[in-house]
This record gives structure tokens, sequence and C-alpha cells, in this order.
């Protein structure tokens, strides 16, 4: 399904670059991609979904992609949870969200800080209390290793494949380039260095202390939980935490899908969404 490119105006006037696909009247479901990613980590899921009656809306996260870096390297968690709002204000509905790792976070934080309900329902992707903080320090590493750039688009296809050894190794590098820029003949990741800041703890400490127990007790819409069973960072402790924090969310375990489920095992995540997309979000809520 062929997308529409748009834009929104982020939380303090920042610029945010989407993807939309699907019908405009339909209902908007709002994706939010992980640290270090773009809006096109979404791309089959959000297409599948958009084909099963939906309105999609794939974005890139400030400081990600193609929307703009932040002034000053704000990426409090707060600003990444003001842009969502923003997002939906703009929408006019309240949006479906869809959140995998940082998305998921800043998810939480827009939700449970609404005066009343801000979306139709939450779907958090790999997100959980009490991460692995082994997990947690191999995702950074993984960040950190393009700071310098690469030689080679087949030295990021390298890179990419040591960090998810549970993929094929990518062939085509056209779509390495939706994650990559050129510049000074080396391949760079495709989001601000800056977002790895001293403000970057504070995201990650936000899904390791108590602080995250009080964001779920406020959490009220219809919420799934999708965790991938390969995943070194959500643990059994962190989904009891999280089943306890909201009693009515549901859990769907995702077989041979590391933390980054949506591009390990796309079919089973779009069908997972869409069947709590069916059954279990109230349209108009």
């Amino acid at each position: 399904m062929d997308a529409r490119r748009v834009t929104f105006e982020g939380f303090g006037g920042i610029s945010l670059a989407a993807d939309i696909r699907g019908d405009e009247a339909a209902w908007p479901v709002l994706f939010l991609h992980g640290g270090g990613q773009t809006r096109h980590a979404w791309g089959g899921a959000a297409a599948t979904i958009a084909a099963s009656g939906w309105k999609t809306i794939t974005l890139d996260l400030r400081g990600h992609g193609e929307s703009d870096w932040a002034p000053g390297a704000n990426y409090a968690i707060e600003s990444f949870a003001g842009d969502i709002v923003a997002v939906i204000e703009q929408l006019g509905k309240p949006a479906v969200l869809v959140g995998a790792s940082l998305g998921g976070v800043a998810s939480l934080r827009a939700e449970s800080s609404a005066d009343g309900n801000l979306s139709a329902g939450l779907v958090l992707v790999d997100i959980a209390p009490n991460p692995n903080p082994a997990g947690i320090e191999k995702i950074s590493t993984f960040m950190r290793s393009g700071f310098d750039g690469f030689a080679t688009l087949d030295d990021a296809a390298a890179a990419i494949a040591a960090y998810t050894p549970q993929r094929k190794r990518a062939t085509n590098y056209e779509g390495l380039k939706k994650v990559l820029r050129e510049r000074d003949g080396r391949w760079y990741w495709h989001w601000d260095p800056q977002f790895m800041n001293p403000e970057r703890a504070k995201i990650a400490r936000a899904t390791t202390d108590a602080e995250t127990l009080e964001l779920l007790s406020h959490i009220h819409v219809p919420t799934l939980l999708v965790r991938g069973l390969l995943s070194d960072v959500v643990t059994d402790e962190g989904v009891a935490l999280f089943r306890q924090g909201i009693p009515h969310a549901q859990v769907v375990e995702v077989g041979g899908a590391a933390h980054m489920i949506a591009g390990d095992k796309n079919d089973a995540f779009a069908d997972a969404v869409i069947d709590f997309l069916a059954t279990s979000v109230t349209l108009g809520a």
C-alpha cells in the first residue's frame, strides 16, 4: 500500500515527518519506533494494518529520520510524550498508539499524564518494568557503533547482522539507505548523535524504577503488550509487574522474535495488532 508523506508540528514547534497509509476517514493508528530507528521500521506492519481498514501513521520521532533534530538536544522523555500529544491533537481523534521501546515509553508517559484518555488504546512492543540491564547495554553499544560512520553499506549490514542474528542478513542495500545517510564518503545512522547524551539515561531509567509502576496505574484504555520470546530486554519478572500495573492488559508472546518484533516477525506482529484492534478497541473512545 502506497504511503503519503506528511509533516506534523511537534512539541515546541519541531517538525515531525510521517507516512500515512489507508483511508483518510478511517480510525488512526499511530506507530512510534524505538531509539535509533525511523518510521520505516513499521512499513510492512503499517501497510498490512491499513489494508485491514485502519489509517496508519508511522512517525519519525524527534531527532530521527527526516524529523527535526531537537534544539538544545532536548530528548527528555517528556518531550517525546509532548510530540505524541501534539500529533494526536492534529489528527483530531484519539489514535491507537503502537510504541516500541522508546516509542512505547513515550506512549506510556503521554497516556498516563493525560487529563482523561488521550488514546483509544495502547500497543506496547517489548516494554515492561525492570528490563534486563545487559539487554539495554547491548542496544546502547549497537547504537554507538556507528558514531564514526561506516566505510560501506556492507559494513553497516554486517553491524546490523551481528546485532540481529535471528534475521537473514540484508542484501538489499536500498533498504539500508532508509536508516543511513551518506556524509563525506561515509554512512551514518539517520539520527542525531546528541540523542545519546545524558538525557538518554532518563529514558532508560524510566523503564526500571518505581515510576514505571506509577505510570502503569494510570492506564485505563485497552492495552496490549507484545513480547518477543527471544528478547534480552523484557523479563518474566517485568511482564508480571506489567500485569500487576495494568490488570486489564493482554499479553501476546511472539516466538522467533527479539526486541524489534515487527522487524523479526512482521506477520505475527501485524496479526496480533489487528486482532487487538478488532476485539478490544472501541471506536470513538
